[in-house]
């Protein structure tokens, strides 16, 4: 079996259709089915239902899927790791979401740049989801992301929770209380949420908070991005609930409130391709540790 045999089975399993996955792969289609026909005559069983349209696969084709896919990712993986220790200069890419902006990330990275300054640091702005992408292709190092999703060929560090508040138009009636919001206090604002796309994201975090509550906002809109939603509630177009560090972006007509439930929170997490385990890396999430420390911020503290 060689890894363009996994390839191939990959490409069809996924195209449901030997055309379009010799299209994909570009191949002609008869090399293809016999590529598939070897394979299946190594395994000894049929991974693909005999005259199903579309092709269907069968229990063991599956759990074959499942499983070369996971391979293949990990040969991507050692690929762009291999070319990383490989390379003379040192550099360390980041991806962020912009609320860690506003907390302690331009802090972290002035203490590891004054402390490692023969590592090269490059920043791009990326949702939690295309940081995943992102660190699969080789295009970064590391992400600081906030939405929990799994993926093999990812390893993910819990740095620390978050917790949120309510960002609120300039003389707002709640923010004349003064006192802790519930979330239940917001059902009946407009709620800005963001990103709008791609899904899962930050936004869907604020939606389950409530709905793990029982709770439906009764209005809801959805914007790009983080300053946007930030200034249409100065615009007083609604509320938004977002991270504590926000309180970072000093603005005049903007107020917070925080929320009255110690489990409204967002995770920090510090994303990584699975073997790595490169200095840059130890060292930046040893600095990471240090300025929490430094700060008196509980966190979850892990090795790489």
């Amino acid at each position: 079996m060689e890894i363009r045999h996994l390839r191939y089975f990959i490409a069809v399993a996924e195209e449901r259709n030997f055309t379009r996955a010799a299209q994909r792969l570009f191949i002609a289609q008869p090399p293809l089915s016999r590529q598939i026909q070897q394979l299946e005559e190594e395994l000894g069983v049929a991974l693909f239902e005999k005259g199903s349209r579309p092709l269907r696969l069968t229990e063991a084709g599956e759990f074959f899927q499942a499983h070369a896919q996971s391979v293949l990712d990990k040969m991507a993986d050692l690929k762009t790791m291999t070319q990383r220790v490989g390379k003379i200069d040192r550099t360390l890419s980041i991806g962020f979401v912009a609320s860690t902006l506003y907390g302690l990330l331009p802090e972290i990275v002035r203490r590891f740049r004054s402390q490692y300054d023969a590592v090269d640091v490059t920043f791009h702005e990326l949702t939690t989801m295309e940081q995943m992408r992102a660190l699969k292709e080789g295009r970064i190092d590391v992400g600081f992301g906030r939405v929990k999703a799994e993926d093999p060929s990812i390893r993910r560090i819990l740095l620390r929770e978050e917790r949120l508040i309510v960002a609120l138009p300039l003389g707002h009636p709640l923010a004349m209380l003064e006192r802790p919001l519930k979330l239940k206090e917001l059902i009946a604002e407009n709620l800005i949420v963001y990103p709008k796309s791609p899904r899962p994201s930050f936004a869907d975090q604020v939606l389950a908070a409530f709905s793990d509550r029982a709770l439906h906002p009764e209005k809801v809109m959805e914007v790009r991005e983080l300053q946007i939603a930030i200034g249409m509630v100065a615009a007083g177009q609604g509320v938004s609930v977002v991270p504590d560090s926000l309180q970072g972006m000093k603005r005049t007509d903007v107020q917070y409130r925080t929320i009255d439930d110690q489990h409204a929170v967002s995770p920090i997490l510090f994303s990584i391709r699975l073997m790595d385990r490169s200095e840059e890396l130890r060292n930046m999430l040893q600095v990471i540790y240090d300025v929490y420390e430094a700060r008196g911020i509980p966190h979850v503290k892990e090795e790489l």
